[in-house]
């Protein structure tokens, strides 16, 4: 019986010059999945997102997105890059930077038409941001601007979200508020989230990719209540020693 894929890599390497990144890369990620992606800085998430991204080139290997290859489903991922290039100092509302989604250059360029304007209203609703909608972005707090960056990526009807580091310097509230929005989104539409922010995310993820170079893979869902039970920061160590108890 054919499962029911969001994204399938097989055989996927990647390397920078002569430098191997990435190896023997196989997983899937099925349509009701919410997955975190943790491993060492320079181990290969960040290329592994841009790869799936079409950012990077793929070297070796195949990248499927609802069966077909990846470059022809681009339009269906939202993403919110860890680096989110919104300048603060810039006087823009945060109705006008959940309209930045939008795929449409040109409707960018020549203004939003009331539907459009709607449609901001509503994904502003889906992370509890709605209320905010005539503030300035640079008003808000580190978690709030992060839930309508979320929104932005949420704009063009995305049939997958991915997320780089969603919370790098928000506070242990905001993390919280974060992932929980992010959960309710799960019931839709698929989740992937790069994160370093372990103690926090495995609360909510149902897998978990370990990558340094090549990829391990932890069913979550049996360790769920140990997970829950966990309200501070885990060192690497620990987690590695909790993760082996996972079904793997």
């Amino acid at each position: 019986m054919q499962r029911d894929n969001a994204v399938e890599v097989k055989n996927l390497c990647f390397s920078y010059d002569k430098q191997k990144v990435l190896e023997d890369i196989n997983f899937e990620i099925q349509k009701k999945d919410f997955l975190t992606i943790i491993g060492p800085n320079g181990g290969g998430k960040s290329t592994l997102l841009k790869l799936i991204l079409g950012i990077n080139d793929l070297n070796k290997g195949s990248i499927k997105i609802f069966g077909q290859e990846h470059l022809k489903q681009i339009h269906n991922i939202g993403y919110v890059p860890q680096n989110t290039n919104v300048n603060l100092n810039f006087p823009i509302t945060v109705l006008e930077v959940v309209m930045m989604g939008q795929n449409s250059f040109f409707k960018r360029l020549f203004g939003y038409k009331s539907e459009e304007k709607q449609r901001a209203i509503e994904v502003l609703k889906q992370v509890k941001m709605e209320e905010f909608a005539k503030n300035k972005i640079s008003n808000l707090s580190g978690g709030q601007r992060q839930r309508v960056l979320i929104a932005r990526a949420l704009f063009s009807k995305p049939k997958i979200l991915l997320l780089d580091e969603p919370t790098s310097n928000i506070d242990i509230t905001g993390c919280e508020q974060i992932y929980s929005t992010l959960e309710k989104l799960n019931k839709n539409i698929p989740i992937i989230v790069v994160s370093h922010d372990i103690s926090v995310i495995l609360k909510y993820a149902s897998k978990a990719f370990y990558v340094n170079r090549k990829l391990t893979y932890h069913d979550l869902t049996t360790m769920k209540d140990e997970f829950k039970s966990i309200d501070t920061h885990i060192c690497e160590i620990e987690l590695l020693e909790m993760l082996g108890r996972c079904r793997c």
